[in-house]
């Protein structure tokens, strides 16, 4: 499983080369990466490889890390992440560039973090029906989650009982996405559809 970190920019769309569809993308940042560390079965129990990038302050970084930066003879990097069973050999401190390891047409998985929405209720965070189909019990509180289920017995809430909470903030993969057009002069893909995460957010995409 070879990928590359990267920051997402936003969302465009372009016609589609093979179809001439209008196809909405979103452009992402890939690399360049560094190799900070190659993981081993015999020193580590598995086989990996760590990348790096975005570049951080070393005085904003611990001592432990940026040992473990030097050893890559690199700057200290904002995000790390292992890819298992990467198909191409590379060497420690060795920079990947979007094109060493995507090309067009290749189908991959993006994994980042979703947008945080706060406390919300049933309706939003769980698509409960709300207005005009009142259920559970509720009868003048259209977009309250009504009755959930307890009584004198068991006394309690089960859990993962759908409720009113905190929504979003969660790892979140989409995959079997497409690359449609790699721009390697400028280190930027575009890639079919959404992905997850506001602006300017770190993205893993593994193929």
């Amino acid at each position: 499983m070879s990928g590359l970190i990267g920051k997402k920019l936003g969302m465009t769309s372009i016609f589609s080369e093979d179809d001439g569809r209008y196809t909405p993308c979103t452009l992402i940042e890939l690399g360049p990466c560094v190799v900070t560390q190659i993981k081993t079965v015999e020193n580590d129990g598995y086989s990996a490889v760590q990348l790096g990038f975005g570049e951080k302050k070393e005085k904003n970084t611990s001592n432990g890390l940026v040992g473990h930066f030097k050893k890559a003879n690199t700057s200290p990097k904002r995000k790390v992440a292992e890819f298992k069973s990467f198909s191409k050999e590379v060497a420690l401190g060795q920079v990947l560039s979007v094109s060493d390891v995507f090309v067009e047409g290749d189908f991959i998985d993006a994994v980042g973090t979703s947008k945080g929405k706060g406390f919300q209720g049933v309706v939003k965070r769980h698509n409960f029906g709300g207005v005009g189909m009142s259920t559970h019990g509720q009868h003048n509180r259209a977009r309250h989650a009504g009755s959930i289920g307890s009584c004198s017995f068991p006394a309690r809430v089960f859990p993962g009982i759908k409720m009113a909470g905190r929504m979003g903030g969660d790892r979140v993969k989409v995959q079997n996405l497409k690359v449609l057009k790699v721009l390697p002069e400028k280190n930027l893909a575009l890639v079919s559809g959404s992905i997850p995460g506001s602006n300017n957010s770190f993205i893993v995409l593994e193929k």
